[in-house]
C-alpha cells in the first residue's frame, strides 16, 4: 500500500493485517499517516488477523520469489 496516497486521499482510518517490517510506512519503519508536518492524519489499526494475513502474503509471494531467482541466474 502507498502511505502517501492514503494521506492524500484523506482516508480517516486504515485497518491492516500484517505489518511490513522491512519497508512499512504506516507504523513499521516510518509512520507517514501520523506525521505531524502533514495536514491530514490517518488512524492506523494494524495486526488484525495478523497470522492469517502474513500466511496469505507469504503463500502468494513465495512462488514469485522462487521463479525470479531462476530467471536471473545466467550461469550456463
Amino acid at each position: 500500500m502507498c502511505a502517501g496516497a492514503i494521506v492524500q486521499s484523506r482516508i480517516a482510518r486504515l485497518v491492516s493485517g500484517a505489518w511490513d517490517p522491512k519497508a512499512g510506512a504506516c507504523g513499521s519503519i516510518f509512520d507517514i499517516p501520523a506525521e505531524r508536518r502533514l495536514n491530514h492524519h490517518v488512524e492506523v489499526t494494524g495486526g488484525v488477523l495478523e497470522r492469517e494475513s502474513q500466511a496469505l502474503l507469504e503463500n502468494f509471494f513465495r512462488p514469485k520469489r522462487q521463479g525470479t531467482a531462476s530467471k536471473h541466474d545466467h550461469r550456463a
